[in-house]
This record gives structure tokens, C-alpha cells and sequence, in this order.
């Protein structure tokens, strides 16, 4: 220390600590070196060695979040595709919803899909089943007629369901976790005149699914939905054209 309370400056000539610490770091390097090279090499001290500090860690694994329309991991591919049939649906949304067509979960595959314009599979079959022909019709034109008749389809599950690796939610709880925001989103956005609904999966939340709980009518098909595979379509489209006829058919 100074006189005066500070650090003690070098005198010009003469070298910082610092330096000196470097220069017998060097000396020792530099003797090391000798001994390696004159075989006659004896340990004294420990060389710097590279360090790996990644060479025992395990990759880390990535979670997801989950998606907002079925509770699934959200992963980039998961939420491409929900946008992309996002932006489909919402084109043909009726400005007023006359009837909401309620199913389970999302088809798997976009021809499936209906808002997709393919008219496949399930797509087909509602479309057959509310009499609306796609014969010689460009899909705009198709789904132009379809929403004029105040018809939307969306589903509790708005992602196709996923192979569920272990810990994953099984597609009973993901329906079941998703009635909640479902009823809201129809009380408070989709606001329909009245609800169909058209899955089988929805069996056992029927109770969930009630005027009461949702501020419309609820039509079902004897008191479950209404069943629209192949093997029944031209019985189940029957008693649905007719109960959208009646419109009065509750829970």
C-alpha cells in the first residue's frame, strides 16, 4: 500500500506481478518440454488439458407445450397443420351458425377433413347425409352451399389424434379434459341455434352435453348421437335430415 491509503504503482522499470507470473509459468513450460524431449521426463506438474464439459451430459429432451385445440404436445409439425386447418375452417364459417355439427375428434387424413374441400371419407359421408351433392361441383362451390345452410362442423378434439407414446393422455381423458372449453367456445363465440351431435365418442359425455349447459337445443338420434359410418349412413342421414326437420329434439 501507498502512504496515502492506495495501491502501490510499479516503478516504470520494473515488472507487474502479473508478468512475472507469466514468465515462470513459461520457464516451466518451456523445462517441461525439455525433459519430454530427453526422454528423461519425471512429473511435476499437471499440464493444462482440453475440457469436454458436454462429453457426460445426456441430450436433453424436448417438451412441448400443449396445443389449445386438443390438449395434445404441440410440436412444430402439430402446429402447422392446426393452422393450415385453421385457415380453411374459418373461410367457411356462417356469419350466424344455424346448426353446429359436433364430432369427436379431428379425421387423421386432410381428404377426411371437410373444410379441406376433398371430400372423403367422413367428409362425404355428412355431406351426403345433409343432402348435399358434390357431383360435378368445384369444393368452393360445395362448401359455399354448405355454409349458406348455416351448417359448421368442428370437434372436441380439433387435432387428429396422435400415437400416444407413454405418459401421453389416452383419447377418453383428452375428450373429457376438452368439454370445458368447448361448452364455452359455444356459448360464447360459435353461438349456434342448435347442436348435433354426430360421434360416438361423445357417448359417454352426453350428460356434459346439455341444452342447459350449452344455451341451444341438443339433437340426438333416440338419446345418443348420431351415427354416421358407412355401415348405417343411409338410416342415420335419414333420422338426421329428419330431426333437423323437427329441430326440437333435446336432452
Amino acid at each position: 500500500m501507498s502512504p496515502g491509503g492506495g495501491c502501490a504503482t510499479p516503478k516504470p522499470n520494473e515488472p507487474s506481478p502479473a508478468r512475472n507470473r507469466r514468465r515462470f509459468i513459461d520457464r516451466c513450460f518451456l523445462t517441461e518440454l525439455f525433459l519430454r524431449q530427453s526422454g528423461k521426463h519425471t512429473a511435476r506438474f499437471a499440464l493444462p488439458l482440453a475440457l469436454d464439459y458436454d462429453s457426460c451430459l445426456q441430450p436433453a429432451s424436448t417438451t412441448f407445450l400443449a396445443c389449445d385445440g386438443c390438449g395434445q404436445s404441440a410440436s412444430p409439425e402439430h402446429i402447422a397443420r392446426r393452422l393450415q386447418r385453421l385457415e380453411w375452417t374459418t373461410r367457411y364459417r356462417p356469419v350466424h351458425i344455424g346448426t353446429l355439427l359436433l364430432g369427436g375428434v379431428s379425421p387423421g387424413a386432410d381428404g377426411d377433413f371437410l373444410y379441406a374441400g376433398k371430400f372423403e371419407g367422413q367428409a362425404g359421408q355428412l355431406l351426403a347425409a345433409l343432402g348435399i351433392s358434390t357431383a360435378g361441383k368445384p369444393p368452393d362451390v360445395v362448401l359455399g352451399e354448405f355454409q349458406r345452410g348455416g351448417f359448421f362442423v368442428t370437434h372436441v378434439l380439433e387435432c387428429p389424434l396422435e400415437a400416444s407414446p407413454s405418459g401421453q393422455p389416452s383419447c377418453d381423458s383428452l375428450l373429457l379434459r376438452r368439454v370445458p372449453p368447448v361448452l364455452a367456445r359455444i356459448r360464447r363465440s360459435l353461438k349456434p341455434k342448435r347442436v348435433v351431435l354426430i360421434s360416438e365418442l361423445l357417448a359417454p359425455l352426453l350428460s356434459r352435453f346439455s341444452s342447459a349447459e350449452l344455451g341451444c337445443p341438443v339433437l340426438l338420434d333416440s338419446g345418443k348421437p348420431f351415427n354416421l359410418n358407412p355401415s348405417d349412413l343411409s338410416l342415420g342421414a335419414q333420422h338426421l335430415r329428419e330431426a333437423l326437420t323437427a329441430g326440437t329434439t333435446g336432452v
